[in-house]
């Protein structure tokens, strides 16, 4: 079963959300529901999805920040349960994101280029890892919803919001070696 995903406007997609507690998540309810987050991001094809998006309010989103299959398919979205970005480098790394809450425009966003993680995984435990580049900047987006926070918000410029069916004019209109250049990322 997939979920309806919020869009831009929804007031869930601004709202902070709330830990789960133990009981919680080994209830039978939230195990469906976090298979109906899998089902929908897979159907969405994106690469992370946060419970907002679903119109939740539990403080969980999945995220593909493993290393690609063998034949190249992508990596299976790992579960993030109540976490917290514990570090994070000074540099700070600007790149093109997308959203499936928004998917018309992309945003040209700074994040950290490593960040320090600590989460509940599916089995109950807590998790301290460390990730650099495209997997911290996934998380960082991801937990940015759950802080009730949009890439829009992080745009240093209104100059920095596209809209994404004009990516190939904007993009090959600049040189390869400036930051907008980047190719976007989809969350």
């Amino acid at each position: 079963m997939t979920l309806p995903i919020a869009q831009l406007g929804q007031p869930i997609l601004r709202r902070e959300t709330s830990p789960l507690t133990p009981d919680e998540l080994m209830s039978p309810e939230f195990q469906a529901f976090v298979q109906a987050m899998r089902e929908t991001l897979q159907e969405a094809g994106g690469v992370g999805l946060a419970a907002p998006q679903v119109f939740s309010e539990h403080r969980i989103f999945l995220a593909r920040v493993g290393a690609p299959g063998p034949d190249g398919e992508p990596p299976p979205a790992e579960l993030f349960i109540n976490p917290t970005i514990l570090a994070a480098s000074e540099e700070r790394v600007a790149r093109w994101e997308g959203c499936l809450s928004f998917p018309e425009l992309l945003v040209l966003v700074p994040r950290w280029r490593q960040i320090r993680l600590q989460y509940v995984d599916e089995s109950g435990q807590t998790i301290e890892r460390d990730l650099m580049d495209f997997p911290a900047r996934v998380v960082q987006h991801e937990y940015d919803h759950l802080e009730g926070i949009l890439t829009i918000d992080r745009a240093e410029s209104t100059l920095h919001i596209i809209k994404a069916s004009e990516a190939e004019a904007v993009f090959g209109s600049r040189s390869r070696s400036e930051p907008e250049s980047q190719e976007p990322t989809e969350d």
